[in-house]
């Protein structure tokens, strides 16, 4: 145990003083330090669109697998799902389940097929993998991936950002809207100096501090718990009513739709270009299993870590060990890990885990600027110039581009007043939907036409709107399951109907 209280605070609940608040800072100036010596270090090797873009297919498997998983669980992973967890209890596992699915489905059966196939072809976006597969296409099918690309990652983004504001408030007591503007500010420039190199070096780096934390605050709250009296098993059940709830709900039937949509978030991970591009990246085979090891340890300690956290969190709230805390958590359960850290840890490891948590957003943010940024450079630019354009040129447009996007991205989290988890689920079903059959068919599927890939892209889209919009409550079926289900059914009815004459695709 001593070990445990050298971790704990001194006194949870309690008020956190101004030294305690001045630790916190420092630390998180420390790891902002080191973050900016990383870009600056990264961001010389960035010299060509083709680094930008995707790195030059020169970067190592173990940070592409480490930049891989932090940026698939941003800021969902630490607020999203832990306040789920906290919210739903242990009926939120089938959620955690089917992510853990879809990314082990992803490294082993699709990470090698997709490295092949960019190398065949040397596209530099998961969109050049479609029209650099069926030649002729290169406008259309870059416009429309571009189109949805933008629809969907804005709101991504505005999910990370808004998860930058919970935490900047709940650490430094921050406004929200400041805390938006200095997380958004720092993943932008930092995004515009080296573009992906640069994205991935940080990424690693982040990824250490997300296990970090997933791993040491559920061991510390578990014991804290315990010197408080409440046991190991106590500290895991949720609440009598919540289990009483959870038997009436599989006694009605209902229990099929809540495993059934919890695991359909294992769809969307065959369609995510910020994680993709990472296996495009992979330099040969051997490099991809290294990686596949890394990234699938790497999932199985953050999820079981992050579900313990929102679960663990809700008896101890109960216990009334959460303090003032409490108060804001039952306000907004997103903000139950922070606040957990705040309350139970010395402030050196708070500042530690909480940079962990920070990083979470920043890396997935990052990420998704430079697809947004790159679709629009390679996949909508380039194809309707005329007139190929200098790779300096090209470089400085990938820039501005990020720039704005960001800032566009800002400004949209303004006027939205969703949980970082309804964003992210919005946004993940829309880019799932479209790309996801599309790129699981190019890599298995002989007979996949380019038919089928205006299919999957246009219908994963309007199905994703349509059905979260009007659909997902009465029938009770998420958008998640219904829009990928309709589109993968599209593009494999397309390719029957309207064949390739010949393909030319992996």
């Amino acid at each position: 145990m001593n070990w445990i209280q050298a971790f704990a605070t001194d006194a949870p609940g309690g008020k956190t003083p101004d030294s305690r608040q001045a630790m916190l800072i420092t630390v998180f100036a420390g790891y902002l330090v080191l973050l900016i010596a990383i870009v600056v270090y990264a961001s010389r090797r960035s010299k060509t669109n083709a680094d930008f873009v995707l790195g030059g297919r020169k970067i190592p498997g173990l940070f592409l697998a480490l930049s891989e998983r932090a940026t698939g669980e941003s800021a969902w992973l630490l607020l999203g799902l832990t306040g789920f967890a906290y919210t739903e209890g242990w009926s939120a596992i089938w959620v955690a389940i089917g992510c853990v699915s879809g990314i082990l489905f992803l490294w082993i059966f699709m990470a090698e097929p997709l490295r092949r196939v960019t190398e065949k072809t040397g596209a530099l976006t998961v969109s050049g993998l479609f029209f650099r597969s069926f030649p002729g296409s290169e406008r259309k099918i870059g416009l429309l991936s571009s189109v949805i690309i933008i629809i969907f990652f804005v709101l991504y983004l505005s999910a990370q950002f808004s998860g930058a504001g919970k935490i900047f408030n709940d650490t430094f007591q921050i406004e929200p809207f400041w805390g938006m503007v200095i997380g958004a500010g720092i993943v932008t420039l930092y995004s515009m100096l080296g573009g992906f190199i640069t994205v991935v070096a940080v990424d690693a780096f982040q990824a250490i501090l997300m296990i970090i934390t997933c791993v040491v605050l559920p061991i510390v709250a578990l014991f804290i718990a315990a010197a408080n009296g409440i046991g190991f098993a106590e500290a895991l059940m949720h609440s009598d009513v919540a289990l009483h709830e959870a038997s009436a709900t599989l006694t009605k039937g209902a229990w099929v739709l809540l495993v059934v949509n919890g695991l359909s978030w294992a769809f969307g991970y065959t369609g995510q270009p910020q994680l993709l591009n990472r296996m495009m990246a992979m330099r040969n085979p051997a490099e991809t299993k290294r990686a596949r090891v890394v990234a699938i340890g790497w999932t199985l300690l953050a999820y079981t870590g992050a579900f313990l956290i929102g679960i663990i969190g809700f008896r101890m709230v109960q216990a009334g060990l959460m303090g003032e805390g409490a108060a804001a958590i039952a306000a907004d359960s997103e903000k139950v890990m922070p606040i957990m850290v705040m309350t139970l840890l010395n402030p050196l490891l708070a500042g530690i885990l909480l940079s962990g948590a920070v990083s979470a957003m920043m890396s997935t943010a990052s990420s998704q600027l430079i697809v947004v940024s790159s679709s629009i450079t390679e996949d909508i630019w380039c194809n309707l110039q005329r007139r190929p354009m200098s790779e300096k040129r090209l470089l400085f447009l990938n820039r501005f581009l990020t720039l704005m996007v960001g800032v566009v991205a800002f400004l949209m989290v303004l006027t939205m007043e969703d949980t970082v988890y309804g964003l992210v689920s919005y946004a993940w079903s829309g880019i799932g939907a479209s790309f996801g059959p599309a790129i699981v068919l190019l890599l298995f599927w002989k007979k996949f036409s380019r038919a089928g890939v205006y299919a999957s892209l246009i219908t994963g889209t309007l199905s994703a709107i349509i059905w979260k919009t009007w659909l997902a409550d009465p029938t009770g079926v998420s958008e998640r399951l219904a829009s990928y289900l309709l589109a993968f059914t599209a593009a494999v009815l397309f390719s029957l109907l309207l064949p390739e004459r010949k393909h030319q695709s992996a």
